[in-house]
């Protein structure tokens, strides 16, 4: 089995420019990192508006320097 080192969350670069929210189309704000390695990104309004769900399911998060995202404290405090 090879190791994997991973960052502490919140600590990559944001969302590029160009990544749209998954759910409107919006500019993203936010991605998450789920178990399985797959990503979503979501508009500020969007990943707000579900962060409780979205830190059940997230193993990782990075969000826009500008972005303050409610689901942040959440996530610190459930590791």
């Amino acid at each position: 089995m090879t190791p994997t080192l991973t960052p502490p969350a919140g600590s990559l670069a944001g969302t590029a420019a160009d990544e749209r929210c998954d759910r409107c189309n919006a500019a993203g704000k936010l991605r998450l990192t789920l178990a399985g390695g797959s990503e979503l990104v979501f508009c500020g309004h969007h990943a707000n508006r579900y962060a409780e769900d979205l830190v059940k399911i997230a193993v990782q998060f990075t969000a826009d320097p500008e972005f303050t995202w409610r689901g942040a404290d959440m996530m610190s405090n459930s590791n």
